[in-house]
């Protein structure tokens, strides 16, 4: 199943209480259709003693059983507290976007993108194309402090 098609049958499932499992949210969502897969994402550190982070994904086997949970799940209640359901995003790439590991300048595409060519180079350096000094007239002013009048 391709990543656009998976995305399209999975919805995101925010809100969630700690005592919910997988179990939990497989029969909460269990009447809207033929569910492929859930998930409830471990937290990040070992140390924790929550069950999940708070979320998870359920994947259904039809788009339209997606819609229809998405429909009547979403600000329901489950355990006590109020529920988000929404259509789950694709994962990012992990050199795209914010918090990519890779520097936005070095992404491909990047360098034909933003550089600037070389007549721009022209026009900031005069027409002669010789840069001017940037310390040119800073003279008198190695010495800290008020001046003398």
């Amino acid at each position: 199943m391709s990543d656009a098609t998976r995305s399209r049958t999975t919805v995101f499932v925010g809100g969630l209480d700690g005592q919910v499992t997988e179990q939990t949210l497989h029969d909460a969502f269990l009447p809207f259709g033929e569910i492929v897969t859930v998930s409830l994402p471990k937290p990040e550190l070992k140390s924790s003693k929550e069950a999940h982070r708070g979320f998870g994904y359920v994947e259904f086997s039809l788009a339209e059983d997606a819609s229809e949970a998405i429909a009547n799940m979403d600000q329901a209640e489950l355990y006590g507290r109020v529920i988000k359901v929404n259509q789950a995003k694709s994962q990012k790439d992990a050199n795209e976007g914010l918090g990519s590991r890779t520097a936005v300048w070095e992404q491909e595409g990047y360098a034909s993108k933003y550089n600037a060519n070389d007549d721009d180079k022209l026009e900031e350096n005069g027409a002669d194309g010789k840069t001017g000094d940037p310390m040119q007239g800073l003279e008198g002013l190695d010495e800290a402090g008020p001046r003398q009048q």
